[in-house]
C-alpha cells in the first residue's frame, strides 16, 4: 500500500469531463500534497475550460488521512468525502450528493502514473471525470549566471 510519503510534493493533473447534460469541459494544472497532522493537505489550482469558452481559475482542496484501511478523503471542513485503498486499482467508497451518487474507481498499477474515474449520475448530473496525476519534475530553481574566475 502505498504511503503519504509517496504523494508528497507537485503532481502535474489533468482532467478531462464528459458531460451528458452540457458542454465537455477540461481541467489543467497542479495538485500538491504537504504534510498536515497525520496525513496529506491536498490542494490543486489551474485552468478549467468549459466547451468552447475562455479558460477559468479554478482551486479544490482536501485532507487525506491515513489509517489501516486506507485514505479517508475529507473535505477542508472535516466532512468525510470518500475512502479508497492506495494500491493497484479499485474503486473507492461512493459518496452521495442530494440525489446525485458519486462512483470513484483509483488506479496505481503504474505510479507515479496514476488516475481516478468518477461517474456520477442522478437528476442533476450526468457525467464522467477522469483525471491523471503524473510526478511533476522537481528542478533545482536558477541561481542566474555564475560569475567566472578571473586569476
Amino acid at each position: 500500500m502505498l504511503q503519504p510519503s509517496d504523494f508528497l510534493g507537485p503532481w502535474r493533473l489533468f482532467r478531462a469531463i464528459e458531460d451528458r447534460l452540457g458542454p465537455p469541459r477540461t481541467f489543467e494544472g497542479t495538485a500538491t500534497f504537504t504534510p498536515q497532522g497525520d496525513g496529506l493537505r491536498y490542494e490543486e489550482s489551474g485552468l478549467l475550460r468549459l466547451g468552447d469558452g475562455p479558460a477559468l481559475a479554478a482551486t479544490r482542496r482536501y485532507l487525506w488521512a491515513w489509517d489501516a484501511q486506507g485514505v479517508a478523503v475529507l473535505f477542508p471542513d472535516g466532512r468525510p468525502f470518500h475512502r479508497f485503498t492506495p494500491q493497484g486499482a479499485a474503486p473507492g467508497t461512493d459518496h452521495p450528493c442530494g440525489p446525485d451518487l458519486y462512483r470513484v474507481l483509483y488506479d496505481f498499477t503504474a505510479f507515479p502514473l496514476w488516475t481516478a474515474t468518477w461517474e456520477v449520475a442522478g437528476p442533476r448530473k450526468s457525467y464522467r471525470l477522469r483525471a491523471r496525476y503524473a510526478r511533476e519534475a522537481w528542478q533545482r530553481p536558477s541561481r542566474g549566471p555564475q560569475p567566472r574566475r578571473t586569476d
